[in-house]
């Protein structure tokens, strides 16, 4: 799927405010670090998928519930400083692109040992 110029600039001022809105604002010492990977946009600009991934702390699925609570603050807080026509809707999904990499370099270091 092509994205737009627009698609990739409001996605990557989406991901900068949002990160720093969960570094001011959502994390704390119980949440771990979560982390904004990557923000991908629909072609309209009124959803906006967000991958996040976590280091320590809370499980996925608890640091999930902890965004999903905090999304309507997240929307306005978004809103007040990115200017749109429509503001996204957030939708929140943990970042399995970080755990297949892990997993295939572990498979990768395995084999190295076994060639020795």
């Amino acid at each position: 799927m092509n994205k737009t110029l627009r698609q990739k600039r409001v996605a990557s001022v989406i991901k900068e405010e949002l990160s720093r809105l969960l570094i001011q604002g959502i994390q704390d010492s119980s949440s771990g670090l979560i982390t904004v990977t990557r923000v991908e946009m629909t072609p309209d600009l009124r959803t906006a998928h967000i991958y996040f991934s976590i280091f320590g702390g809370r499980e996925k699925e608890a640091t999930l519930q902890l965004l999903e609570k905090k999304k309507g603050f997240l929307r306005k807080s978004i809103a007040s400083k990115v200017k749109l026509k429509y503001n996204p809707m957030l939708i929140f999904s943990f970042d399995l692109s970080l755990d297949y990499e892990a997993r295939i370099d572990k498979i990768l270091e395995n084999m190295k040992k076994n060639e020795k």
